[in-house]
């Protein structure tokens, strides 16, 4: 397993990536939901998925109930403690949430993975890399790198105990777009999940560091790392 990949030539839409996996007919959790977009997507390709999309965050969670949509059971809860019966998901799917969990509790979640999944289920877990353009943009008001070793640590340390296997690594990178810097602003640095306290000076700083990527609309090359378990 790689923490880092410096040459990534795959550019894709995740989703291409999720949908190479045989979705229908399965009962599929996503944990750290956020704004649900990934989890509509996956609800509405295919047919017959059951999705069960738990969220910690407590103002984005009554944001996704508000969607009722039909095959998708929104929940608030977190990883380390879900409440699901022993054996009953085909796939969990984490983007970019797995970091987020507090280091202490990451073995916990993996095990609680486990033991929801059916046996020999998949787990998909989705991480941001720390490099690139967008990631020196965004560290000036929230640093990530800590918080990232820990969870791809905490990942390895379950393959290598051989509490999953790993069955694909895959690095790839896809297209962010952001209208101007205000756009940038609401996506990344007005959001709930993330606890930041950026004064105007500091605003004003990634506000200039935007600006010398080109200014108004600007395109990003996000890198990503996919860990695809198989349970053991």
């Amino acid at each position: 397993m790689k923490l880092l990949e410096s040459n990534i030539t795959q550019t894709i839409n995740e989703l291409y990536l999720v949908e190479t996996l045989n979705l229908n007919n399965k009962k599929i959790l996503e944990l750290g939901c956020g704004n649900a977009t990934m989890t509509k997507q996956i609800a509405q390709n295919g047919f017959d998925r059951q999705i069960i999309a738990c969220e910690v965050d407590e103002i984005q969670h009554e944001k996704n109930v508000q969607e009722e949509i039909e095959n998708i059971n929104f929940i608030l809860a977190g990883a380390q403690d879900l409440p699901l019966e022993d054996e009953s998901i085909d796939f969990v799917f984490m983007f970019k949430s797995f970091h987020h969990i507090p280091k202490e509790f990451m073995k916990k979640a993996l095990e609680e993975i486990k033991r929801v999944l059916k046996p020999t289920g998949i787990a998909y877990i989705s991480e941001p890399l720390f490099q690139g353009d967008q990631n020196e943009l965004i560290r000036l008001f929230h640093d990530e790198e800590e918080v990232r070793i820990n969870a791809f640590e905490a990942i390895e340390n379950a393959v290598r105990n051989e509490e999953f296997k790993l069955f694909q690594e895959v690095f790839f990178q896809s297209e962010v777009t952001y209208e101007n810097f205000e756009d940038f602003e609401i996506k990344m640095m007005k959001v709930t999940y993330n606890n930041t306290n950026i004064d105007e000076n500091l605003r004003k700083k990634v506000k200039e560091k935007y600006e010398s990527f080109g200014g108004n609309e600007t395109t990003f090359l996000k890198p990503f790392r996919v860990d695809i378990l198989q349970k053991v």
